[in-house]
């Protein structure tokens, strides 16, 4: 193995141990977007137009990635937004 290729090895380890995740936030018939904005603001840390942008952009695309960070962190986050009647997902 050739210097280079050892270093792209190493590179790609270190991304794979270091690499986020991210909560996908999902469109549903049930909520309100002020309950969704709200939700994300409380739980997510939002500020208002983030979570205002982000409940449009689910309306619209049916998805939006609403956090990243390590599992973690995450797992709390997305267990609240379940808890709160929204449907997420750790990626």
């Amino acid at each position: 193995m050739s210097t280079k290729e050892q270093v792209l090895e190493e590179v790609k380890i270190e991304e794979l141990l270091i690499s986020e995740n991210v909560i996908v936030l999902f469109n549903d018939d049930v909520n309100t977007f002020d309950h969704v904005i709200d939700t994300l603001v409380e739980i997510c840390d939002h500020e208002p137009l983030q979570a205002e942008q982000c409940a449009l952009i689910v309306h619209h695309n049916g998805k939006c990635d609403v956090k990243t960070g390590p599992f973690k962190d995450l797992e709390p986050m997305c267990t609240a937004l379940l808890n709160a009647g929204l449907s997420a997902e750790i990626h």
